[in-house]
């Protein structure tokens, strides 16, 4: 294809200027060319070969140069000044070339010659021109549109880098909390809470931008829960239920547990947390619903309805993971918080 481009096209381009011309020529003065001196067509068809080489090399010319120039936006004046200077270098060229070789044929240089001439090429070189200019306009602009595209995954890729990080130091608080509090009262406990401490630090370890089958998830959640149940008051009513059928779902992770966490975190009055997570069609629903303390303070109902850093952070990890294709709602009464997350899965 580009040995045809290159070598073969613009003798081919030069031909069909020819054969336009020599057409409408034909017509206007009623005489058919093949019936004209073969040396004659065969001079005409090799000035017009040699012809359409020289448009080639300026169209190639005038669409890299122009192509180089910034401009602050592609106007119809900026095309119509390069169309005037392609259009000019062809007008020379014809003057030099086309116009003299009609001048030395035929019945010399009539008026319809100098028209067909300077028209017929001069179109046929445009619209070459627009043609080439369009292409390079066009890959510019898939480029750029590439750059871009690339530039806002970065930026996205370091936005969820840096709630990944806004959230570790959220979580080692907690999980550090637990355990300095139990170390006075059970010492083997707090060890067997350290090793699920390390279990869950170690999965936070991974790239959250990678995906993970959803039974790891739901790992990482019952060694979560384990370890809020002993940070947790003894009137805990805690239920959890999981669909047997979540096994090899790819997820991102970490997106169930900061409602989980939030749950732990408010729960009161009667002290009821129920967490299921369910397959539904086209995804993975977790509903979570704690009891609230019966005197919550205005201040306290603002939290959990927010959500604080941990669900905002949720809220922009889902923009950006599973944008949409994900739900997420918040409702609050006076005595129950209700979290509700799907998650679109295919």
């Amino acid at each position: 294809m580009k040995f045809f481009r290159t070598y073969l096209f613009p003798a081919f381009f030069g031909l069909l200027i020819y054969i336009c011309i020599r057409l409408v020529n034909d017509v206007i003065s009623d005489t058919k060319f093949w019936k004209r001196a073969w040396e004659i067509n065969a001079i005409e068809i090799f000035f017009s070969i040699v012809v359409g080489y020289i448009y080639d090399l300026i169209v190639r010319h005038f669409v890299h140069k122009f192509s180089r120039q910034q401009y602050a936006a592609f106007t119809a004046g900026i095309l119509l000044k390069e169309f005037a200077v392609v259009y000019l270098y062809c007008f020379m060229i014809l003057s030099v070339t086309m116009i003299p070789m009609a001048a030395l044929t035929d019945d010399g240089l009539q008026m319809y010659d100098v028209i067909n001439i300077n028209l017929i090429p001069g179109l046929f070189v445009l619209l070459y021109y627009a043609i080439a200019r369009g292409m390079v306009l066009l890959k510019y602009t898939y480029e750029q549109k590439v750059k871009i595209e690339k530039m806002q995954n970065d930026q996205l890729q370091t936005e969820l880098k840096f709630l990944k990080a806004q959230y570790h130091p959220h979580f080692l608080f907690n999980a550090l909390n637990t355990v300095y509090f139990q170390m006075d009262e059970d010492v083997a406990g707090a060890k067997k809470t350290l090793e699920k401490f390390s279990q869950l630090l170690r999965y936070q370890l991974y790239d959250q931008q990678v995906t993970v089958s959803v039974e790891r998830e739901i790992a990482y959640l019952h060694n979560f829960i384990e370890l809020q149940r002993i940070r947790s008051s003894s009137r805990l009513q805690l239920q959890v239920e999981i669909d047997e059928s979540l096994k090899e779902q790819q997820i991102y992770p970490l997106l169930f547990l900061p409602l989980v966490e939030n749950a732990f975190k408010y729960v009161g009055g009667d002290y009821q947390l129920v967490i299921c997570l369910r397959q539904q069609v086209n995804g993975i629903s977790l509903e979570v619903d704690n009891s609230l303390p019966l005197l919550v303070s205005s201040v306290e109902g603002v939290k959990q309805r927010s959500g604080g850093i941990g669900l905002d952070n949720l809220r922009r990890r889902l923009e950006l993971l599973y944008p949409n294709a994900h739900a997420l709602e918040l409702s609050r009464t006076d005595a129950l918080f209700k979290a509700r997350l799907f998650i679109q899965t295919h």
